[in-house]
């Protein structure tokens, strides 16, 4: 309901390129179902332990269920690594037409490098096409407007980074060391050899292998179900900031919130802690703001004018002040010498009342991300399937190779999922595959290897660029 009060107070070309936006962000989450889950099913195919249409219906259902059962469950922080790689309230201070442009030129750039990417059957990352677009629309528009590279949070962008470069170093070995373990420890010859043709694994087998199947795709739904989360949500801020600056999903916990912001300054009066100067004005703002609504929606009767007489956006400037004592509250949480209860007392508020605010996910564009991600899984997989099935390694999957480096790729994806990081599928299990092909002694295709390698090098840069470019072709095409 609350979409669809926001939808009627836009008009013209802003809502026809708002509903543009949504359909290419969810095709984005369309086709990173097919390109990126094509990973999680080649094991199960490759080893005759599924045919290809139960294990793709398989692979989609478990999608759609990590994607919603881990946001609904445990929040959304994958989805706000995201949003905050690009600050948003650049898109409030932008003028509308940048701010279209800027939402528009990244989904563009994602989804033509996915397609680009899938038609070749190069099993690049959906995480570096979304990351490389991102990136590349805010250094478009802060150099569009003379203010050099500050488009972007970059030390956002260096941790997602991190998470990105490091994991499918980890899927390499982990696969590789627990392949070699298995060969210790589990004497059958079988598990280690390519199934001949009409081969089927032994019943323990095939059960392990159905899980591991399972457990990345679920996994890659928990992650990257999020990013697709993240994505939608900066469509809906750019296009529609006042809706969607707070929580629609409990705006009715306002008078908690207050609670909250006044529960912060008595802590530091309690324990003895110099409150910061720039804490004490937002807590004193928001504070303000919220005595004696009943509603986060009635933030919308306190319009106020700025110093040339233009309306300010109230719940936009309260969500500024929320994310910053969000901030500062983390600062004073991991300094030095406070002490332990102040520590708790924070944490527990920040985490429980304030947080919630403004990192929140609308329930539609949950369920609609899941599906969007699970019907994909189950169309378009076989360009990938084949790549990595059958082009990176010298000989075919073993039931072995399948299940160490799913198992490692599925571990992986969740501990990242856990400490908030986005880290591509794709990457993780392919790089699991090489590391169990040179563990195996089977060893890899240089030329394939090579082609990924370069596609994984490409695909930051060339969306940057890509991004960027398109940012410009539209701020030229609409003024």
């Amino acid at each position: 309901m609350d979409f669809w009060n926001a939808v009627g107070e836009l008009s013209g070309w802003p809502l026809v390129f708002l509903f543009i936006a949504l359909l290419v962000a969810f095709a984005f989450e369309f086709i990173n179902g097919f390109h990126d889950t094509a990973n999680a099913v080649t094991t199960v195919i490759y080893t005759h332990t599924l045919s290809a249409t139960p294990a793709v219906l398989y692979s989609g259902a478990m999608n759609f269920l990590g994607a919603l059962v881990t946001v609904l469950a445990g929040g959304a922080a994958v989805a706000f690594s995201i949003v905050n790689l690009l600050p948003v309230d650049l898109l409030i201070k932008a003028n509308s037409n940048a701010a279209l442009v800027m939402v528009l030129a990244l989904l563009f750039a994602g989804v033509m490098w996915n397609l680009g990417t899938w038609y070749l059957g190069l099993p690049v990352s959906s995480s570096h096409t979304l990351i490389g677009s991102i990136l590349g629309v805010g250094v478009a528009n802060s150099l569009w407007k003379g203010e050099g590279f500050n488009g972007v949070n970059w030390a956002k962008a260096g941790e997602v980074g991190a998470g990105l470069l490091l994991s499918p170093l980890c899927g390499f070995v982990a696969a590789a060391v627990l392949l070699l373990l298995m060969r210790r420890t589990l004497k059958e010859p079988k598990l280690y050899e390519p199934p001949h043709d009409g081969d089927r694994p032994p019943r323990w087998v095939r059960v392990v292998l159905i899980c591991t199947c399972g457990g990345v795709s679920f996994a890659h739904g928990s992650n990257d179900g999020q990013k697709g989360m993240g994505l939608l949500l900066l469509v809906l801020i750019g296009f529609m900031p006042v809706h969607y600056a707070l929580n629609v999903n409990e705006p009715e916990k306002a008078p908690a919130l207050l609670n909250a912001v006044n529960e912060v300054r008595a802590a530091y009066a309690k324990h003895n802690v110099p409150l910061p100067d720039a804490l004490d004005r937002n807590l004193r703002y928001v504070a303000g703001h919220l005595d004696g609504l009943g509603s986060l929606d009635e933030l919308r009767k306190r319009e106020e004018q700025d110093k040339d007489g233009r309306p300010q956006n109230v719940r936009w400037e309260v969500r500024q002040a929320l994310f910053q004592t969000n901030h500062e509250i983390k600062r004073a949480v991991a300094g030095a010498g406070v002490p332990a209860e102040f520590r708790t007392e924070l944490e527990q508020v920040r985490k429980m009342r304030i947080a919630p605010a403004i990192e929140f996910v609308p329930v539609w564009v949950v369920v609609g991300t899941a599906l969007a991600l699970g019907i994909g899984t189950c169309v378009g997989y076989k360009r990938i399937v084949v790549t990595v099935a059958e082009k990176i390694g010298k000989t075919h999957l073993t039931y072995g190779q399948g299940a160490a480096a799913e198992s490692v790729a599925a571990a992986t994806i969740l501990a990242a999922s856990f400490i908030k990081l986005p880290v591509s599928t794709t990457q993780v299990l392919s790089s699991g595959i090489a590391g169990t092909m040179a563990a195996n002694g089977s060893g890899v295709q240089g030329s394939t290897c090579r082609k990924i390698l370069l596609a994984w090098a490409l695909t930051l840069p060339a969306c940057m660029l890509l991004a960027g470019l398109l940012f410009v072709f539209g701020r030229l095409l609409v003024g």
